[in-house]
């Protein structure tokens, strides 16, 4: 009886053992927040409104009036590296892109040499593969820009278990065609209908996919990487959004610049102590003639408009988020792959003709805008300058974020692989050291986390490192060192990002030894993470 009876309690003890192992278990899988990642393309720093920026994006505001807002987060200077460093953590040089990808006619930006294949790598892991191995559904909508001409570099192969948008790097809004056109899975598809715009699409496709994974599993979180073609070339948009900016930039850039460094000094965004740097090379407004001067309002206009409907489907989604009371517990970070697009000479390239509508695909707004929209900033995507590589970058998680921390605007510099080391934190999970039977890159990012709650410290100590086209950079505390490639030259120059962002006092030849030190670091880096010389990369490519 008395061995009944210890058996009994036994058996109750460890029922209740397992069924508080279960809770525990439930309620850590209850904390894992719904991931949604969102990306524009080729946006400037200070275009959004809660970046100082006039273009009406009033569901961004929100976002990082409830969120964090910082100043100083860092891409790569390029559509494809970023995308890269984004979904692996890893340097894009590490992960195969340290240039750029193929191109849907070409494989010629496969240079043989690990660098620089032109595809994402089978030694990095994405950050959907990694999710997906802790039970998270991953879903994408938008632009690819990874690889494109083997299905295993296609995104249901990197992750992904829901794909719909572009495999290269541009398409049409209106039209996209292949092989520019639009994948779902694994499939190209046709578009038909006449009221097509991607920017709704990939919006579309992106609730559609979330829904159909929280009807299959409620309990089962979700990431989303909802990656924006907008506002990159060519510039097209809704007649309706355009017209809502005719006329708002005839006063031009040179204005349009002052105004926004104003905001962004009373916004607390910038420094007052900084400078506005030079518009070097910029041609004067009032030297246009009034019909060009219409005509470069109206391309403003539309790049303007392009981001004003981005900003209203970010405002979709964030509504089926709260009708389907998922929104507390999804964090939404955003942000851009590189700074503001000079391509295309001083004024844009195209025909003025049908600007906004028509389907020549190299459409531009040029570098004159460009400029005003990297406010206060120099140079443009391609360089690693600040023009080139600061983003905006908003984080909002109204379950994660303290109460005390909403709304602030966070100061401490991260960059692209912290996304991968945030979303392995909020996961709960260790970056995969094997997969697929391949030895694995591992991520150079810290966590974010801390910075959503108490801390508030620098959560980088070490240094970190930009290459794109032989233009490099390194930041180590307050200090940049940063090189515009010229062919031959070894042309470094060195600042004091917190006396003077905007990089107007060069500071190398007071600090030789500080600008030595960083040098030799960046040396050191380069030799490990397969970064070659731009003169070599040169000779390599299919042109020179």
């Amino acid at each position: 009886m008395k061995l009944v009876k210890n058996g009994f309690l036994l058996l109750v003890t460890m029922v209740l053992v397992s069924c508080k192992a279960n809770k525990t278990n439930a309620q850590k899988a209850e904390e894992r927040p719904n991931i949604i990642l969102i990306m524009s393309d080729d946006m400037g720093y200070s275009d959004l409104a809660p970046y100082g920026g006039e273009i009406n994006t009033p569901n961004l505001t929100a976002l990082a009036d409830g969120g964090l807002k910082f100043t100083q987060f860092y891409n790569t200077a390029r559509c494809c590296p970023t995308r890269a460093s984004l979904m692996t953590g890893c340097y894009p040089h590490q992960a195969g892109i340290g240039y750029m990808t193929q191109q849907p006619q070409s494989k010629g930006m496969d240079l043989g040499v690990p660098g620089y294949r032109g595809f994402l790598n089978s030694n990095t892991v994405t950050i959907a593969e990694a999710l997906r191995e802790s039970g998270y559904s991953t879903m994408m909508t938008g632009k690819w820009h990874l690889g494109i001409h083997e299905k295993e570099q296609w995104p249901m192969q990197r992750g992904f278990d829901a794909f719909y948008g572009f495999l290269a790097g541009a398409g049409s809004f209106f039209k996209p065609e292949h092989p520019r056109g639009i994948t779902e899975g694994n499939e190209p598809i046709t578009i038909t209908d006449e009221n097509y715009y991607t920017t709704d699409a990939f919006t579309d496709k992106a609730i559609e996919y979330i829904d159909a994974a929280k009807s299959k599993d409620k309990e089962k979180p979700f990431f989303l990487y909802l990656a924006y073609n907008a506002p990159h070339w060519p510039i097209q948009a809704p007649k309706e959004d355009i017209e809502k900016y005719r006329g708002k930039y005839m006063e031009g850039w040179e204005k349009l610049r002052e105004e926004r460094y104003e905001r962004m000094k009373k916004m607390g965004l910038v420094d007052p102590s900084w400078e506005l740097s030079e518009a070097k090379g910029i041609v004067a407004w009032d030297s246009l003639s009034e019909e060009k001067q219409k005509e470069m309002d109206f391309r403003m206009a539309i790049y303007a408009a392009m981001i004003d409907r981005m900003d209203q489907n970010i405002g979709r989604l964030v509504k089926n988020l709260k009708e389907k009371n998922l929104y507390d517990n999804t964090i939404i970070i955003f942000l851009n792959d590189n700074g503001a697009c000079a391509e295309g000479g001083m004024l844009g390239r195209g025909a003025a003709k049908n600007l906004g509508t028509n389907n020549d695909l190299g459409i531009s707004y040029g570098e004159a805008w460009a400029n005003a929209s990297n406010t206060p900033y120099r140079l443009y995507k391609h360089w690693t300058h600040e023009g080139g590589i600061a983003t905006p970058f908003i984080v909002h998680w109204p379950k994660g974020i303290s109460e005390d921390k909403k709304g602030a605007i966070v100061n401490q510099y991260g960059f692209l692989p912290d996304v991968m080391a945030t979303c392995l934190d909020l996961a709960q999970m260790e970056q995969p050291k094997e997969y697929n039977g391949n030895v694995i890159t591992q991520h150079s990012g810290k966590s974010l986390k801390p910075l959503f709650s108490e801390y508030s410290g620098q959560i980088h100590t070490e240094p970190i490192f930009f290459e794109h086209e032989g233009n490099k950079a390194v930041r180590l505390g307050k200090y940049k060192l940063v090189q515009r490639w010229v062919r031959n030259k070894d042309n470094w120059e060195l600042y004091d990002m917190e006396a003077d962002r905007s990089e107007t006092k060069n500071l190398i030849n007071e600090m030789p030894e500080k600008a030595n030190e960083m040098k030799a670091m960046y040396d050191e880096w380069a030799a490990r993470s397969n970064v070659l010389p731009y003169e070599e990369v040169i000779k390599m490519r299919p042109w020179k």
